[in-house]
């Protein structure tokens, strides 16, 4: 996709720990069916979650291998719900213009 992402986007994005806990590797395959950002990019916006207190992370062994976790926190939950609401605003509003063209009836 051409569009870029931000850090509102990459929050909301990551958020998706709200439905299950998902590991680093998982969330960027997810992220990158919107976006061509690298792997690398990723675990920054992810230790910022978690010093801002959004997420925890927490290891698990896998096939002998360990995986970090991450989990939404409850504060977490609610920075999502607000991002998911101007996510809903913001799509509308863009929708309204590319469809209208911008002109309001008077």
């Amino acid at each position: 996709m051409i569009f870029p992402m931000n850090t509102p986007m990459f929050d909301l994005l990551v958020s998706i720990t709200e439905k299950e806990d998902a590991y680093g590797y998982q969330l960027s395959q997810i992220i990158k069916r919107v976006s061509n950002t690298k792997d690398s990019t990723l675990y920054p916006v992810l230790k910022r979650l978690q010093e801002q207190g959004f997420l925890t992370a927490y290891d698990q062994s896998f096939q002998g291998r360990n995986r970090r976790y991450y989990r939404i926190t409850e504060t977490g939950r609610r920075q999502y719900q607000m991002l998911s609401e101007e996510w809903d605003a913001y799509r509308m509003a863009v929708d309204q213009i590319v469809k209208t063209g911008g002109i309001q009836d008077e």
